[in-house]
Formats: structure tokens, sequence, C-alpha cells
């Protein structure tokens, strides 16, 4: 049986326990559950930091990690979107108490008392988790003792109402590979964020991506909310004219006219292998 290897933890050296019998590995370990508490942590495909990233994951995710090295890095499995990677071991702790809150800003401050005059100890990007323990006045105030504005937070259960719109508030950003904030990502990461944002279940990775979401339509017919997909890139239509995505000719989430970017991309040899809408 074939696993993809993004979202299989298993190595030749181990492999998580459930894969018994199912992989061949040195060893199985059952894994111990662990949280990122990091406003964003790197996921690298060795334990490195010169290593390739492969996504990232946001503060307040769940991680079962299945081995902690002796140079501080820590092999394991995302329990968001079933990725696998090496984090540093630094950024990761036992759960603390359920998160009960998100932020919805692009990008948000931990502080450490109640003022915004104090140096913030830390930033959390949009999709970011936190377990709010009491209000102090315009703060929320986390389980761990940081201070975040009230504003740039809503419960766990709202759901932003279009996706696309949520796309669209990182127009600007850098490019990443990997990346999964403003502060830089990827075509597949900007996806993740703007459909997660909305409570729409999505995996990591653009042709998972094609593969799960919606149902065909085509070109001719494209509608705001449509998601087009070449080999190894995905887009957000805007409407029949327009698209938003993260790509790496304009090294940023760039808004352009469908045409444009259809005749660009397919000069390069790709063409649209597919066009998925969600409702």
């Amino acid at each position: 049986m074939n696993h993809d290897p993004r979202i299989t933890p298993a190595r030749p050296d181990l492999a998580a326990v459930h894969l018994r019998g199912k992989v061949e590995a040195g060893r199985f370990a059952e894994g111990t559950e662990q949280e990122v508490v990091a406003g964003l942590a790197p996921v690298r495909k060795e334990p490195s930091h010169e290593a390739p990233l492969l996504t990232e994951a946001l503060g307040g995710e769940r991680v079962t990690v299945y081995e902690t090295d002796e140079e501080g890095w820590a092999w394991g499995q995302l329990k968001s979107d079933g990725y696998v990677g090496w984090m540093p071991a630094a950024m990761l702790l036992a759960p603390g108490p359920a998160p009960t809150h998100k932020v919805t800003a692009l990008r948000t401050f931990v502080f450490p008392g109640p003022s915004i005059k104090l140096p913030p100890v830390d930033a959390l990007p949009l999709g970011a988790q936190i377990a709010v323990a009491r209000e102090e006045e315009s703060f929320a105030v986390t389980s761990s003792g940081g201070f975040v504005p009230k504003v740039h937070l809503a419960p766990l259960a709202n759901v932003e109402p279009d996706f696309v719109a949520v796309a669209e508030r990182f127009a600007g950003a850098p490019y990443l590979w990997g990346g999964k904030s403003s502060l830089g990502l990827d075509c597949s990461g900007l996806v993740q964020l703007a459909l997660t944002a909305c409570g729409i279940k999505c995996l990591r990775d653009s042709d998972m991506q094609e593969t799960a979401l919606g149902k065909p339509t085509s070109l001719a017919g494209l509608q705001s909310g449509d998601i087009i997909f070449w080999k190894g890139h995905v887009a957000i239509a805007r409407g029949r004219n327009s698209m938003i995505h993260a790509n790496a000719f304009h090294m940023a989430v760039a808004i352009e006219p469908v045409a444009d970017g259809l005749a660009r991309i397919g000069s390069t040899g790709s063409q649209v292998t597919s066009v998925r809408r969600l409702k």
C-alpha cells in the first residue's frame, strides 16, 4: 500500500504505532501530544534550520510527537491537517487548557501586561488559537498570562462568511514556500488559511486540495470562490475576470486578471488541470 509521506508518520527507523503492520520501520512509537506555544513554528523536512520549510504550525495547534533528538528537534504530525515534519522542540510544550478563541486579525501581539506600551512577548498570526482565562479591560488574558487585544479575537465557533474576502486581506503579503502567515505564505497556504477561517476543512498542498475540495466546474463559467488548479499551483477566483493567488512571479499575494495569469502560467507549459466549486 502506498502512503503519502507528507501525511504519514513513518520513516525507515521509526513510525507511529498505529501503522504497525502497514509500514516497515525499525521501531514504533505511541507518540505524545504537545502544543505549539510559539506564535508560528516552522515544520521542516529535516532536523536543521537550513532544511526546506514544508509548512508552518500556528500557535495553539496540537502535535503528536514521536521523537525528540539531542539537537532539540521534534519529529511529529500536526493534528490540524496531518502534516509530518521536524519542529524546534523548544516551541512545543505539554498541552494546556483547550483553546477557546482564535485570532481573526492578520497578526496580533501578545503583551506581558494590560498595556499596548509594553514590549510584546510574541506575535500571533490569523488562525492561531489561545485559551482565554479571563478578560481585563480591552484585553483577553491567556491561560499562560499573555494579554491579547480582544478586538483581534473571536470564539472558536465563529466563522468568516466569505473565504475570498479573507484571501484578499493577504494581498501584498510576501511569497514564502511553506509559509502560512502574513509574514509569508505560498499558494496552497493562502487557500488553506482562507477556507479554514470560514470553517471549511482544507488539506495543506494544492494536489491534496484539488482531490478533496468541491466539485468540478469550468473556466467558462468561472464564479467568485471557484478554485483554479495547475500542477503545483492554485488560485482563487474573485469573479469571472479576476483571481488572487500567492505566486513566485510577483513574489507576493497578488490580484490580477484571470486572462493574464492563465497566459503567463501557460507560457511556462503549465495548463489548468481543473476548476473546483465548493458550493
